[in-house]
């Protein structure tokens, strides 16, 4: 059964760069719970009840502004159904995030869905607050992507050219270790976003990292030692005791 467990809104920073969602469902209960649940988190969302509306909706935007973040997009739909929808889109190009909404849960299908497009597949009955998690993820992820093909991050004296894999501080040109470049590509995209070791770890070295955290807190140190002009007292990497790290 679909439950209403929504959590707490996003902070300002999270929907800075990304708002509006495009709901395709025909099922007018599961539509309603499912924009409720979105509007709460400050989202701007748009409904569509059938493949050919979702279709048209997408096309328009296309033709002005990509004016859509995510697509949630229900399978068993009138007119156009999503896996032709989700292969249309892709045929076409379009690049936004497809969280396919199903009641099909073999992994047959799950796999059907994702092999035509879908990014993320979720089965029905679902509860709000796994939708809602689920949407932030492909929305962090779509808008970390998107900061990524930037000429160039600038924070202060610092450059970071994202596509040359280089850095400049203060006008020098530093070496930064994989990791390391990495580290700071993250914490450049989300300035003064606190971040914990172990989201670090998530983000950086993968989630199957079996490693001690604390290799975190040696790349922080070597990164300072390239980028601080007073190691000792960090200006852009700062540690927020009891949380993690804060850059900016």
């Amino acid at each position: 059964m679909l439950s209403l467990d929504i959590p707490k809104s996003p902070s300002e920073s999270e929907l800075t760069y990304v708002t509006r969602i495009l709901v395709v469902e025909d099922e007018e209960l599961i539509r309603e719970m499912v924009v409720l649940a979105l509007k709460e988190q400050g989202y701007d969302v748009v409904t569509a009840i059938d493949g050919r509306t979702a279709l048209n909706l997408l096309q328009e935007a296309d033709s002005h502004a990509p004016l859509f973040d995510l697509i949630v997009l229900d399978l068993m739909l009138p007119q156009v159904n999503g896996l032709d929808l989700c292969r249309l889109l892709r045929y076409q190009g379009s690049t936004i995030p497809i969280l396919i909404l199903s009641a099909k849960a073999s992994e047959t299908d799950r796999v059907l869905g994702l092999e035509v497009g879908a990014d993320d597949y979720l089965t029905k009955p679902f509860s709000m607050r796994e939708l809602v998690a689920r949407c932030r993820a492909l929305l962090r992820r779509q808008r970390f992507a998107a900061t990524a093909q930037n000429a160039v991050l600038q924070f202060k004296d610092i450059l970071l050219y994202p596509e040359e894999c280089r850095v400049t501080v203060r006008g020098e040109e530093v070496n930064l270790s994989p990791k390391e470049f990495r580290l700071l590509e993250l914490f450049m995209s989300y300035p003064r976003r606190v971040w914990s070791r172990e989201q670090l770890i998530d983000q950086v070295w993968g989630m199957d990292f079996m490693g001690d955290t604390k290799t975190v807190d040696v790349h922080i140190r070597w990164l300072r030692e390239k980028l601080e002009q007073d190691p000792s007292k960090p200006k852009y990497i700062v540690t927020v005791r009891g949380f993690g790290y804060r850059f900016g």
